[in-house]
């Protein structure tokens, strides 16, 4: 599965960016799909995951409350929406994809996209 991440940018505290994730060709709609983050010299981090029904959602507490994340399978597409971004968001975002169980870990996730990068200036 080739996933594409897009979306990333620039943005001030307290600002908002849209990241997006594209599977074309393929029926998302199998497979749960997350967001992870490498920070600047940090471990990469569970952010946020969308699973196969729609609905179904869970978050990092870092991000509850200001993040969403929402899947558009007519388009193959899953979005996370960034509100209130402080510069601890800063890092680049991947997006990952399974069509078993889900889980927190890097390692739990078969197929990943490109990260794209989010820098938050404070």
């Amino acid at each position: 599965v080739q996933l594409q991440a897009s979306g990333g940018g620039l943005v001030q505290a307290g600002g908002s960016l849209r990241v997006s994730c594209a599977a074309p060709g393929r029926t998302f709609s199998e497979y749960a799909v997350g967001w992870l983050r490498l920070p600047p010299g940090k471990e990469r981090e569970f952010v946020a995951v969308v699973g196969r029904t729609p609905g179904i959602t869970y978050y990092a507490d870092s991000v509850k409350g200001r993040f969403t994340i929402s899947r558009d399978n007519a388009k193959n597409t899953v979005y996370l929406q960034m509100n209130s971004l402080e510069p601890e968001d800063t890092a680049d975002y991947y997006c990952a994809a399974t069509s078993g169980t889900w889980s927190s870990a890097a390692y739990d996730w078969p197929y990943w996209g490109q990260g794209t990068q989010v820098t938050v200036s404070s």
